[in-house]
């Protein structure tokens, strides 16, 4: 592999995953907390119709959904956008449809008594929500949304199916020019693990903090282990257990 084609190409490329991720977590995330909380509304409407919106981006394939907005809206609208956008926006859509799950099971694992407290001392459902069930559920939603991230890191490769330029784009063209595949793709297996471990310790500091401010005591457990909780929120079915 040519100093060159790393500069030109390696380095630009990995930029663009990082773009990508952030960009598609960032989506996800603000379509997760009004989905979810909306999943929790006492009216079965809005129960539904959030719910359907979980239903359907939950059930369809990221990379056809890609290819849907990719190909399939700018010709039927009339409209013109980079490969890169389309990407993010269905990486974020579907994403967030499962981060969504999260944050309702965490809403829903917060003990009855605390609701009824907060009824008791005449609070609005959204001074409840904002002031005494989700500071409870966000630590629990750290470790799923950790899981949901690296996935979301991973399915980034998709993109380079659109023609967007990340670093699994930049590995198969070298590997096109090189017919070297070997070294290539070790290379890109150690940047998504390097990239993964990253974010990994990032949220898990996170994760730290916020049991803190709740009052709880997280256990240290070495470079590669965890932090320990008393309960998760499994990142797909939304449910939570102890361990």
């Amino acid at each position: 592999m040519s100093s060159e084609f790393f500069g030109n190409w390696f380095l630009p490329g990995l930029w663009i995953t990082l773009q990508v991720t952030f960009l598609s977590a960032a989506l996800a995330f603000v379509i997760a907390f009004p989905i979810g909380v909306l999943r929790t509304h006492r009216l079965w409407i809005v129960r539904f119709l959030a719910g359907a919106y979980f239903e359907i981006f939950r059930s369809t394939s990221s990379l056809v959904f890609m290819y849907w907005i990719a190909f399939t809206v700018p010709p039927v609208f009339n409209i013109s956008f980079q490969p890169m956008f389309a990407g993010v926006l269905a990486l974020g859509i579907t994403y967030g449809a499962y981060a969504s799950e999260i944050v309702r099971g965490a809403l829903a694992a917060v003990p009855p008594a605390q609701r009824e407290a907060g009824i008791a001392l005449n609070f609005t459902p959204f001074q409840r929500l904002r002031r005494i069930e989700l500071p409870q559920a966000w630590p629990e939603m750290i470790p799923p949304f950790n899981n949901l991230l690296i996935e979301l890191l991973k399915g980034t490769s998709l993109v380079s199916l659109i023609a967007v330029a990340d670093m699994t784009f930049a590995g198969d063209l070298l590997r096109l020019v090189t017919n070297d595949s070997a070294p290539i793709y070790t290379l890109l297996l150690v940047l998504y693990f390097v990239l993964a471990f990253v974010l990994t310790r990032g949220m898990r500091l996170l994760e730290r903090h916020a049991k803190k401010r709740v009052g709880q005591a997280p256990e240290k457990t070495g470079l590669f282990g965890g932090v320990r909780a008393t309960s998760s929120i499994d990142a797909v079915t939304g449910t939570g257990g102890a361990k």
